[in-house]
C-alpha cells in the first residue's frame, strides 16, 4: 500500500503530465475566446450602425443584430470547447433539440416577428396613419416587433397581432394625399332633377376644401321607392376628409331646401279595395 507521500507524489506527477498535455491547448482556448469575444463586438458594431443606417426601422435593426452576435457567440463558445477536447457532436444536437421545442412552443410568436420584420421592412403603414386591418380602424400609434398598436376614434386601444395583420388585408386612408367623400341624398320625384344637380353642384364650387380639378361628381345614380337619389363625391386633402364629411350633409340640404326642392322621407302608396258583398 502506498504511503500518504507517495500518494501525493503521484498525484503531482499526473497533474504535471495533464498540464504539459493539456495547458498549451487550455491557454489557446482561452486566448481565442478573448480575441474572438473582441473580434464579435467589433463585427456586431460594424453590422449595427449598417443596419440602422440601411433598415427602415431601428428598433428591427437593433433587434437582428442581438440575433446575429448571439449566434456568433454560440459558434465560438462550440469552437473553443472543440479546442479544449470536448465533443461537440452531441452539444450540438442538443442545441438543435432546444431550437426546435422552442421554435414549436413558440410557433405563434415567431409568426408574428415575422410578420412584424415584413410590416417595418414593407412599411404598408406608419406612426399616426388611419389604418383598417383584421375587422378595425384605428390611428397607428405604435409597430412593434410583434404587435401593432391602434387607437380609434372613442379612444379604445387596440394591439394586433402582427403576423396576422401581415397577411390580412390593409387599407391605409392616409396613404394617398387626397380623398373623396361621397354622400348619398334624394331630391322628390316632383322636383327638377337639372335644378337639385345645380344646387348640389353649387355647394362643392363654395367649399375651398373641395378640390375643383380632381373631378367631383354629381349624378343620378337610383330612382328609389320615394326618391330621385344622387350621389355627391367631392375630392379634399386627406386633412380635411372628416371635417367635410361631417359639413357637407347640412350644406346639401339646405342649398337644396333653398331652391325649393323637397328631400322626401320614405313612403308608401296604400290602396284599400272593399268588396261587396252578395
Amino acid at each position: 500500500m502506498e504511503s500518504f507521500e507517495q500518494q501525493l507524489q503521484t498525484f503531482y506527477d499526473k497533474a504535471i503530465a495533464m498540464g504539459t498535455e493539456y495547458g498549451a491547448q487550455l491557454i489557446s482556448a482561452i486566448l481565442v475566446l478573448i480575441i474572438g469575444l473582441w473580434v464579435i463586438g467589433k463585427i456586431s458594431d460594424a453590422v449595427r450602425s449598417y443596419a440602422v443606417k440601411g433598415l427602415p426601422d431601428e428598433t428591427l435593426a437593433k433587434f437582428l443584430t442581438n440575433i446575429f452576435e448571439v449566434i456568433l457567440k454560440v459558434l465560438l463558445v462550440i469552437s473553443v470547447a472543440s479546442m479544449v477536447g470536448i465533443q461537440t457532436t452531441s452539444f450540438v444536437a442538443i442545441i438543435g433539440a432546444a431550437g426546435l421545442a422552442v421554435g414549436l412552443a413558440l410557433q405563434g410568436s415567431l409568426s408574428n416577428f415575422a410578420g412584424g420584420v415584413m410590416v417595418l421592412i414593407f412599411r404598408p403603414f406608419k406612426v399616426g396613419d388611419y389604418v383598417g386591418a383584421q375587422g378595425i380602424e384605428g390611428v397607428v400609434v405604435d409597430i412593434g416587433i410583434f404587435v401593432t398598436t391602434f387607437e380609434t376614434f372613442d379612444k379604445r386601444i387596440l394591439i394586433i397581432p402582427n403576423g396576422p395583420l401581415a397577411n390580412g388585408n390593409i387599407t391605409n386612408y392616409t396613404k394617398s394625399e387626397v380623398r373623396a367623400v361621397e354622400v348619398s341624398i334624394g331630391i322628390s320625384y316632383s322636383d327638377d332633377i337639372a335644378e337639385g344637380k345645380a344646387a348640389m353642384e353649387e355647394v362643392l364650387k363654395n367649399d375651398p376644401r373641395v378640390l375643383q380639378e380632381e373631378g367631383n361628381v354629381v349624378a343620378v345614380v337610383d330612382l328609389g321607392n320615394s326618391s330621385v337619389d344622387f350621389l355627391v363625391r367631392a375630392f379634399v386633402k386627406t386633412d380635411d376628409y372628416w371635417a367635410l364629411f361631417f359639413d357637407i350633409r347640412p350644406a346639401l340640404k339646405a342649398a337644396v331646401e333653398a331652391k325649393g326642392l323637397t328631400i322626401p322621407f320614405p313612403q308608401r302608396d296604400v290602396h284599400i279595395f272593399q268588396e261587396s258583398g252578395e
